[in-house]
């Protein structure tokens, strides 16, 4: 007898279960894999579509964003600083 067909313990060990299992396990693992990737395809695909359909570009509209969100900072910062014009008013 050899190893694989007897345990130390005198029962009966068959590999080939555990053989078929890691298979399987193996090719479940290449499924998911292929289904990711063609999830991720798809998915690629829909916003570079949606992309070419929108009226301005989204680098326009990050850079119309910043240059709002910088003036409104410095907007801030000079009323921070120098006050409201009510408060001004109001102190004089």
């Amino acid at each position: 007898m050899t190893i694989s067909e007897e345990s130390s313990a005198g029962r009966p060990f068959r590999t080939g279960p555990l053989v078929i299992g890691a298979a399987l396990a193996g090719a479940g693992g290449v499924l998911v894999v292929v289904g990711m990737a063609v999830g991720v395809s798809h998915l690629v695909t829909a916003a570079r579509q949606r992309v070419r359909e929108m009226p301005v570009p989204p680098s326009e509209v990050a850079r119309l964003n910043w240059v709002r969100a910088k003036t409104a900072a410095a907007a801030g910062v000079a009323a921070w600083q120098n006050g409201t014009a009510e408060q001004v008013a109001a102190s004089s």
